[in-house]
């Protein structure tokens, strides 16, 4: 018998904002004591617990702030937000994968947008 997955739909989110719905998901958990967590989701849970740096509102935010930028698609701004590059390397890391490149003065209004939120 072979399961077939639907994909219904997709969405970007950070990793603050998927630590909001993780908490929730945590706190449903913990209200019926006789289901057990997943290690897929402890294993979230614990990720966006260790790497969300700002709140759901601010990564949002950031992210509104970056897509104003010619050059950053959605992604690439959800990437930003969620990584916050401090230097022109490492913004540099996150677009290595496209097609173009960014100027110096691209990379630094990257930066100066991300140091805001920082």
């Amino acid at each position: 018998m072979t399961i077939f997955k639907k994909v219904l739909g997709e969405e970007f989110l950070t990793v603050s904002e998927a630590k909001e719905l993780l908490a929730d998901i945590e706190e449903e958990h913990a209200l019926d004591e006789e289901r057990e967590m997943r290690y897929e989701l402890a294993r979230a849970i614990e990720h966006a617990n260790r790497f969300a740096v700002l709140d759901p509102e601010e990564s949002v935010e950031l992210v509104e702030e970056l897509l104003e930028l010619e050059k950053v698609d959605e992604q690439t701004a959800y990437k930003i937000a969620d990584l916050l590059p401090q230097d022109r390397d490492e913004l540099r890391s996150v677009f290595a994968q496209e097609r173009y490149s960014l100027s110096g003065d691209e990379l630094d209004d990257v930066l100066d947008i991300v140091a805001k939120y920082v």
